[in-house]
């Protein structure tokens, strides 16, 4: 946690001089000085004052860096092949244990009978989709959704005559020993 570069990067963003931190929370230069480089851990109650000023909520200044917006460009994207069939992926966004992609599914392709840990969200972009999960079924097209627990097993095919594109969000629980 880097709080006092955090500080600092919103006061210059905002424009706000070190005196006028000061003034509008009641610090002094010293003191803003050494938050800002990391030489004092300030308490919470002067984190809320100097959050206040800045009008910015107080948990924004706790944040790790890879707690915080995740930016990917479209250019960015990386773009990968799965399975038997070949289907495109292309990864969009993750955070923690969220990922959301792009899948293409070529006409006539299936993920076959997939099962694993998590949760999933799909919303169809373009085409025709069988969805099949245990003795559920539906046919879905371009606007629909649909969701299920991916610890089921599941499985989605294109039945349309041409690709078909999906919006997939996948969440799956990370836990602190899986970081390890």
């Amino acid at each position: 946690m880097n709080i006092g570069a955090t500080i600092r990067a919103i006061r210059k963003r905002k424009k706000l001089t070190i005196p006028q931190l000061c003034e509008g929370t009641g610090l002094s230069k010293g003191f803003i000085s050494n938050v800002e480089n990391n030489k004092t851990s300030p308490s919470i109650a002067t984190l809320e004052s100097i959050a206040a000023f800045l009008k910015v909520p107080l948990p924004y200044l706790l944040l790790h860096e890879e707690q915080r917006m995740q930016v990917t460009r479209k250019e960015e994207r990386k773009l990968t092949t799965t399975g038997k069939q070949k289907l495109k992926v292309e990864h969009l966004s993750a955070q923690g244990g969220l990922r959301m992609m792009i899948v293409e599914f070529p006409p006539g392709a299936t993920t076959g009978d997939h099962i694993h840990e998590g949760e999933e969200c799909h919303f169809v972009l373009k085409g025709t989709l069988l969805a099949e999960q245990g003795e559920d079924s539906a046919v879905l097209e371009e606007g629909d959704s649909f969701s299920w627990n991916a610890s089921v097993p599941h499985k989605v095919t294109n039945t349309g005559e041409g690709p078909a594109l999906v919006l997939i969000s996948v969440y799956k629980e990370v836990h602190s020993y899986e970081e390890m």
